[in-house]
């Protein structure tokens, strides 16, 4: 394919994104690569990825970045999970959090005791047994070199932007201003050879990173890379966002609450909330959603209500000649599980690992797009399970959900849960097999019987295991702070309204 080393990068776009990917590539990378990015002031961000999910944590260890000076930053909150209401039926709620149910036995997982204590008429939810659920309902959180905690963060993605910029311009990142009116391409390879700004500015690179958002000026505009459309299993398509003051102590917890057609997010952070509303437009006009969506909050807006259009699906070729798609230009799953941030590092960790140092060959682009493609297929999988395993019929939005044709991955998953309590976490996937259950059992799914091997523990000795692992996590909770106490002492931010 492409022959010449590579030692020029330009990233095109900035935001989370181009940032995120310039912070990787210059503190791993910087020494023996020249990387330029290109961003225009004049052009916006969608900036409503607010909410990440843990591995974010190890994506920053790997840059070495400071948890208390990245939080104070960017007015950062703990997550410990997120809490979905009105999913299953009006008036549920359940949390998915980040915690690991019980104890894991090597044959079986948690779940299945849990199962054959209902049997045994033991009141409990398997939420009980899980620490950072736990912690989260009762709105605590702590950190301690005694006890393993699994979290994420909320923070304010224009301030993590700035940050990450600042961060990337230290290891060494040449920042270009200026908006790209012209992408020049070799006349017999194709391959991308340098971007003409409007200034007349000629910014030639070895390989390119298109960070420039849904249009995909590269990937898309240029290199027809074509694009995978999923709305036929998550039919949302459009959102409507809102910031409002903050009226009472941060939570550790992101909430999701469905409504007529589709859901709405709640996202607090130590200055703000972030909200939205994301909805489906064949049921929701865009007047009719901002209007439901100021009626639903609770503190008085500090921003106009705006709204983001979207397509749900995926690049087909994420990495196609020398330009590799990140970010919104790579694809797009809705926020409902937070995995946006997560899925820009995944990418730019991927391509460390691939860096075509010596040429683009077809067996790196090749495995590259084939990790990008099961990993999003997966992500998709657990998104639309939420709307399709729904008892509600109150909508034709959610009528239509419950009904739909799903993918043969998730029949597949769900008959599984449904028949023999088996979850497991696939290769190349985010979510454990504790995700999978407390999802499906939010969802109502429950299984018609579970793992021979619960059996085998006497109830006796089953009932006491279970009253003193409960009894355990009722205590650690109890003898940690308040989530915003904690923020306040660890990582107080200068706009922090709340003392």
């Amino acid at each position: 394919m492409q022959s010449r080393e590579i030692r020029k990068v330009v990233i095109a776009g900035g935001g989370t994104a181009g940032w995120l990917a310039a912070a990787a590539l210059s503190h791993q990378l910087g020494r023996i690569l020249e990387i330029t990015l290109i961003e225009s002031d004049e052009i916006g961000t969608i900036g409503v990825g607010e909410a990440t999910i843990p591995p974010i944590r190890v994506f920053h260890k790997l840059l070495q970045i400071d948890e208390p000076a990245f939080m104070r930053a960017t007015a950062a909150t703990f997550k410990l999970g997120i809490s979905f209401e009105n999913w299953a039926r009006k008036d549920d709620r359940y949390i998915h959090s980040f915690g690991r149910n019980g104890q894991p036995t090597w044959m079986c997982e948690f779940h299945n005791f849990w199962l054959r204590s209902r049997e045994l008429g033991i009141e409990s939810e398997l939420g009980d047994y899980c620490f950072e659920l736990q912690a989260a309902k009762a709105n605590k959180f702590a950190l301690s070199q005694n006890a393993e905690i699994n979290y994420a963060y909320h923070f304010d993605a224009g301030q993590y932007a700035k940050f990450l910029r600042a961060f990337s311009e230290r290891h060494g990142i040449k920042r270009v201003e200026g908006k790209i009116r012209e992408v020049k391409q070799n006349a017999e390879t194709g391959f991308i050879e340098s971007l003409v700004l409007h200034s007349d500015e000629v910014v030639a690179g070895d390989l390119f990173i298109d960070c420039t958002g849904f249009r995909g000026l590269l990937i898309e505009q240029t290199l027809e890379a074509g694009y995978e459309d999923w709305s036929h299993w998550l039919p949302c398509d459009s959102a409507a966002a809102v910031q409002t003051e903050l009226v009472g102590p941060a939570q550790p917890l992101t909430r999701a609450i469905a409504h007529d057609a589709g859901w709405r997010w709640r996202i607090p952070l130590q200055h703000r909330v972030g909200n939205g509303l994301v909805f489906s437009s064949q049921f929701l006009s865009d007047d009719s959603a901002k209007e439901q969506l100021l009626g639903a909050i609770d503190g008085q807006p500090i921003t106009a209500p705006r709204i983001l259009k979207f397509k749900t699906g995926r690049r087909c070729q994420v990495w196609n000649k020398n330009c590799i798609a990140m970010g919104l230009s790579s694809g797009f799953i809705e926020p409902l599980e937070s995995t946006s941030i997560h899925l820009m590092m995944v990418a730019v960790t991927r391509l460390l690992h691939l860096f075509p140092f010596g040429g683009v060959t077809s067996s790196l682009t090749d495995q590259y797009n084939d990790a990008a493609r099961v990993e999003m297929e997966k992500t998709r999988d657990f998104v639309v399970l939420h709307y399709h395993a729904t008892q509600r019929d109150d909508s034709p939005f959610w009528r239509d959900c419950r009904d739909m044709p799903i993918p043969d991955s998730l029949t597949h998953r769900i008959q599984l849960f449904r028949e023999n309590a088996y979850a497991f976490q696939g290769d190349s996937e985010i979510f454990r097999v504790d995700s999978w259950t407390q999802v499906m059992l939010g969802q109502r799914i429950l299984p018609d019987t579970y793992h021979p091997a619960a059996r085998l523990v006497g109830d006796q000795e089953l009932t006491k295991y279970l009253a003193d692992f409960r009894s355990s996590v009722t205590q650690t909770v109890a003898r940690m702070p308040v989530h915003q106490d904690f923020v306040n002492q660890y990582c107080k931010a200068a706009n922090s309204v709340w003392a």
